[in-house]
């Protein structure tokens, strides 16, 4: 498979702290990839890494061919990659249509678009008009991943979109990345839940002390429980 995104030797530094010491993995074209490790493993440096706000300070990063490893985050952004962190960063203040407004940068939105999204998280249509600070976590997990993807990306970069949802909102969740995974979008995606990693994910990359320990296809690591136990210190059928 083409690789849209691949990551070689890439070193990043925060501070005096050295927290990526040579990742190297591909994101094959089309599909989700997982994003797996204990916490303090490096994922969310990868993408951070990725989307130009740590730089790499030694390493390539690559996207469709192009070498992406010293432009600018805007820069990388109007390649087609978005990006939705852990912590959302949503603007509070500002209404969720005006959230929306915001990342849809080539212009009015597209209904049908914008139909479909309402149709995954219902609750962003309800509060339409609310300032965006007022949601739950769950509904502002919700407007995030709605940001990301209120203009076709080739790239998806998100960052734990379950943490913390009540199951009915994790189910929306999954419906919605499927669609986008077997549609227009590439994914890559850091997930805690390995419920959620299992039902979507295409392939699998294992991050232990800064450094991918295992690549392959997710259907053949969730077989393998001993791996698991291994890279992940648990099961995946031990943790729904």
């Amino acid at each position: 498979m083409t690789a849209l995104l691949s990551l070689r030797g890439v070193k990043t530094n925060i501070g005096r702290y050295h927290i990526l010491h040579g990742v190297e993995f591909d994101v094959p074209e089309g599909g989700l990839t997982m994003l797996l490790g204990r916490n303090g493993a490096g994922k969310t440096t990868t993408l951070r890494t990725i989307m130009g706000l740590w730089r790499a300070h030694a390493g390539e990063i690559r996207f469709d061919g192009k070498d992406i490893t010293a432009l600018a985050t805007p820069d990388i952004a109007r390649l087609g990659i978005a990006y939705v962190p852990e912590s959302m960063a949503i603007f509070g203040d500002l209404t969720v249509q005006e959230n929306l407004i915001l990342a849809a940068r080539s212009g009015p939105f597209d209904q049908k678009r914008l139909d479909w999204i309402f149709a995954r998280f219902e609750a962003l249509k309800r509060f339409w008009t609310l300032p965006a600070g007022h949601l739950s976590g769950g509904q502002k997990q919700m407007l995030a991943v709605a940001r990301a993807i209120i203009e076709p990306r080739r790239l998806l970069l998100i960052d734990e979109p379950t943490k913390g949802l009540a199951p009915a909102i994790i189910a929306n969740m999954i419906e919605a990345f499927r669609e986008l995974k077997d549609g227009e979008a590439t994914l890559l995606v850091v997930e805690q839940n390995f419920f959620f990693a299992r039902e979507l994910g295409d392939n699998v990359a294992v991050m232990d002390d800064g450094k991918v320990a295992h690549c392959g296809g997710m259907a053949a690591f969730a077989a393998d429980t001993a791996l698991q136990q291994h890279l992940l210190g648990l099961g995946m059928g031990e943790h729904q």
